[in-house]
């Protein structure tokens, strides 16, 4: 078996960050938790914190960042919103960037499959688009 580091994927929204993780050996990707982007001053800094804690937590330095490009390959005002948000911890990490286009549509509709009430509780879209971000790349680098 053939041991990594982790990787810590994350959905940024403008409200809640959806967080997963890898195993070690880059099978699975699991739901870790959701963070709080709060719109007080200094908001940005405490979920980066959060984000720092989660990496020590697993030991690891790589970050993976969902990028919602435009459906023509651009990058959109949300997608400049994730690279932004992340600047601050780039060269502290190693950080990630994958193609998430239509990962919140495809976890909702895994969510309706397993009879999951995501309406009411968007953080659990955000987890899941966290997780299937994290899949897809794992599953592609092999």
């Amino acid at each position: 078996m053939d041991i990594k580091e982790r990787i810590v994927a994350l959905d940024i929204g403008t409200k809640r960050i959806g967080v997963a993780v890898c195993d070690p050996m880059h099978i699975i990707a699991s739901p870790e938790g959701l963070i709080e982007r709060k719109t007080t001053k200094g908001g940005d800094k405490m979920a980066l914190d959060e984000i720092e804690k989660i990496c020590q937590k697993y030991n690891t330095n790589t970050i993976l960042i969902g990028v919602p490009y435009n459906m023509d390959g651009t990058l959109g005002a949300q997608a400049q919103n994730c690279i932004d948000f992340i600047k601050p911890l780039d060269g502290k990490y190693k950080i990630l960037y994958h193609d998430e286009r239509l990962t919140s549509f495809e976890a909702e509709e895994i969510l309706k499959k397993e009879g999951k009430k995501y309406t009411k509780n968007k953080g659990l879209v955000d987890i899941k688009s966290a997780c299937l971000i994290l899949q897809d790349y794992i599953n592609e680098k092999g």
